[in-house]
């Protein structure tokens, strides 16, 4: 049974399933999932507790053992297994399965895992764990989401702000959701409750936000200069590898020259994301974008990427001024501005 990660507090206070299954990247969300799930165990009599992790060294048989031992004390038990990449394997899938169709009475199990892959999500121990479970799937919290996210937080611990205040944190704690829960608290610690001033938050608001640099696409796409640049400096200042970087913004424009391109040959969009596999935020952007941006300028984009990588290579590049950071940035731009 498949269940929003809002519901989950209503299906506590009524009942517990013998299963849950917890899918997300999203640490923080999928901690706090467990948790609710923890207390109301705890609650309700199952007070030892096994945790088993799935390490390189892992055996299946581990977790057949736990589900059959009986307690010392005749107590219910809580089993967790983590599985953090999500690839528990040959053996593994078929221990899942197994594991689904026999469950103890006098236990309560919590799987989790990262955000599933299309094709992993297609598994028959994925089919069979959704079919035996509750199966929560928390989604990431995009950085579109995210002021909104931040305020209904502010809210549950009586405070607000307005829209500056909240696009201030969003921008300091992106990529960080973690952090962005401790930024939040702490203003609670810091303030009484009622509306904070913009004075309040810059004051108190760290900048923890940590760069993804495969969400440089979203930046592009959307054409949000200025998340681009914060993000791009907030990459160096990391200290990510500029190749790494290039390839990304280099690919991205690859595949918009693609996709302008098959459409100039009078190719339907939607066809065309489905050929190249691309959804979730990606898929929202690229109709405005291919709209925005000309195919002459998604042409001259790639010349330029092949000057920038000269540049990353110490090689001489006349295209670009500056260092090749300031060229990575000028031709995220061109396209971002395009």
């Amino acid at each position: 049974m498949q269940l929003r990660p809002e519901a989950l507090e209503g299906h506590l206070a009524k009942t517990l399933s013998p299963l849950y299954v917890i899918a997300s990247d999203e640490h923080l969300l999928a901690l706090e999932a467990a948790d609710r799930i923890r207390r109301a165990a705890r609650a309700s009599g199952y007070t030892e507790r096994d945790v088993l992790s799935v390490e390189r060294t892992f055996k299946w048989g581990e977790l057949l053992a736990a589900n059959q031992e009986l307690s010392l004390f005749g107590d219910k038990k809580l089993i967790e297994l983590r599985i953090p990449t999500g690839k528990p394997g040959k053996d593994g899938g078929a221990a899942l399965q197994a594991y689904a169709k026999d469950l103890s009475p006098d236990n309560l199990t919590i799987i989790t895992l990262p955000k599933l892959d299309w094709q992993t999500a297609k598994a028959a121990w994925v089919t069979a764990l959704q079919q035996a479970a509750v199966y929560i799937e928390i989604p990431t919290v995009e950085r579109a989401a995210l002021p909104n996210w931040i305020g209904q937080r502010l809210a549950s611990q009586g405070q607000s702000a307005d829209r500056q205040g909240l696009d201030f944190i969003a921008d300091r704690v992106e990529g960080n959701l973690l952090a962005a829960h401790q930024e939040i608290l702490k203003l609670g610690l810091l303030h009484e409750p009622g509306k904070l001033s913009v004075e309040q938050v810059h004051a108190a608001v760290l900048n923890v936000a940590r760069y993804d640099v495969f969400k440089l696409s979203e930046a592009i796409l959307s054409g949000d200069v200025a998340r681009l640049v914060r993000m791009l400096e907030g990459l160096r200042g990391e200290g990510e590898a500029l190749p790494l970087v290039l390839w990304a913004v280099a690919e991205e424009i690859r595949t918009l020259l693609k996709l302008k391109s098959s459409m100039a040959q009078g190719r339907p969009l939607g066809a065309l994301l489905k050929e190249y596999r691309i959804w979730g935020p990606r898929e929202r952007l690229m109709d405005p974008a291919l709209r925005r941006i000309s195919l002459a300028t998604l042409e001259g984009a790639m010349r330029d990427a092949a000057q920038v990588d000269k540049m990353v290579k110490g090689l001489r590049a006349k295209t670009f001024a500056g260092d090749a950071w300031d060229a990575m940035l000028q031709l995220a731009l061109k396209v971002a501005r395009a």
